[in-house]
């Protein structure tokens, strides 16, 4: 199977983040210019977590917080598995399904962000595989 580094020389390595103290409106303004579904948290540079979709649904909306006055490091997600471009798609998907997450902060070996995966990302990459292997198996039955 595939590795996370495939994925990330098909998409890119462009990674779209805000500081922590961005406020969630405008983090979400980013979130839709981009047609994202969640964006980086940098704290001085830095990795500090991840805030989705999600984050946004169940700390602001149904808390009745206001998403004007709430900075994205008072919902953000934090503590997700990390992962390296040596993992596999197949371990992404255990980790993504054990975890109930769709995204994943991937690191270099200096320990640096260098991406991240959706589980978008990985039900693609598993279709493409699988289209392959079909493909593959058509071609060795018909010569």
């Amino acid at each position: 199977m595939k590795k996370v580094a495939h994925v990330l020389a098909r998409k890119g390595k462009n990674i779209i983040g805000v500081d922590v103290n961005t406020t969630v409106l405008d983090t979400l303004r980013l979130m839709a210019e981009k047609n994202i579904g969640s964006v980086v948290v940098f704290e001085t540079g830095k990795y500090a977590g991840l805030m989705t979709e999600r984050d946004y649904a169940r700390k602001v909306i149904l808390l009745g917080k206001s998403s004007n006055e709430t900075k994205v490091n008072e919902i953000m997600s934090r503590g997700l598995p990390h992962i390296t471009p040596e993992n596999s798609i197949e371990s992404c998907m255990h980790m993504m399904s054990d975890n109930n997450i769709r995204y994943l902060p991937v690191f270099d070996a200096n320990g640096d962000l260098c991406g991240i995966i959706s589980i978008n990302d990985v039900i693609y990459e598993t279709i493409h595989s699988q289209k392959e292997m079909i493909d593959s198996l058509q071609n060795y039955i018909q010569s």
